[in-house]
């Protein structure tokens, strides 16, 4: 599926971007809607050229937050992709979900592990491990949406789908969406990322001795089922309550904070989508 096909919205086409979609458009239990045109999602955006940089500056995105390590990026460079681009009127705000050294080759191997499990089980741990770590970014980003929410932002990780998707979710979930919805909206991912670069990742997974043989584990770490965030969310009412209490517990904001983001990031208007688009 090429860029110019995939649905909009929620996807947006930024020349040299994979997976660039609009949060917003969702509807809410309390019958209003995801606020659209803040919070953008995507992958790595260091192939963006300049046409995909005008598209941006015309959306008017003010700040990138980078979810990704050090050590990450350095590996992505030297495989010749996914380094650091940054354009005028843009701040990159480097936020790493994990440090430098949780990046080790025995860490790597049992995220792997994690990640090319059959079922749901591997990528719930995962996302517990993102949850867990992740606190001093996501108060980054949170605390953006509750202060300066004029000002649209991109998320991205590498693929903007584990470490972007967690925090998606809970500022979905937040916000009232239906967890039906959540899931399926992180499931976009599944074809927001083209053949072409799926094909090139697998190939550069393999390389590694925590996958080497294991092509169907290396798919099974990029993939975006729907069931996998279903589950996730599942254990984060199992593990933190709710989203609310995650994010003043675990991220630190205030209640009054909290109540902040969910009056900026909802409006009283009527979803643009009543439904996540379904794209075969």
């Amino acid at each position: 599926m090429t860029e110019s096909s995939l649905p909009s919205p929620p996807f947006l086409t930024i020349e040299g971007i994979q997976n660039f979609r609009d949060l917003g458009g969702y509807p809410t239990s309390s019958s209003r809607s995801i606020r659209s045109s803040v919070i953008y999602r995507c992958a790595e955006p260091s192939q963006v050229t300049k046409n995909g940089i005008e598209s941006m500056k015309n959306l008017r995105i003010s700040t990138a937050y980078d979810l990704r390590s050090n050590n990450e990026i350095e590996r992505s460079k030297a495989s010749g992709r996914g380094g650091v681009t940054e354009w005028d009127g843009c701040n990159r705000v480097f936020v790493p979900v994990f440090s430098d050294e949780d990046y080790g080759p025995e860490s790597i191997a049992l995220r792997y592990a994690d990640y090319t499990a059959d079922g749901t089980e591997g990528f719930v741990r995962a996302y517990t491990s993102i949850l867990e770590n992740a606190p001093p970014s996501y108060s980054v980003i949170l605390r953006h949406l509750a202060y300066k929410s004029s000002e649209p932002l991109i998320i991205h990780c590498t693929a903007g789908k584990d470490r972007t998707g967690v925090i998606c979710a809970l500022v979905l979930s937040l916000c009232g969406v239906d967890d039906e919805i959540v899931a399926q909206e992180y499931s976009l991912t599944e074809v927001g990322l083209s053949q072409e670069w799926k094909e090139a990742v697998v190939h550069h997974l393999m390389s590694h001795p925590a996958l080497e043989g294991n092509m169907k584990g290396a798919w099974n770490m990029i993939g975006a089922k729907a069931a996998n965030m279903f589950a996730t969310l599942r254990m984060m009412r199992e593990k933190f309550v709710d989203a609310e209490t995650y994010i003043v517990e675990k991220c630190g904001l205030s209640r009054e904070e909290v109540a902040m983001i969910k009056a900026n990031m909802t409006v009283n208007e009527a979803p643009t989508l009543h439904k996540v688009p379904q794209v075969l």
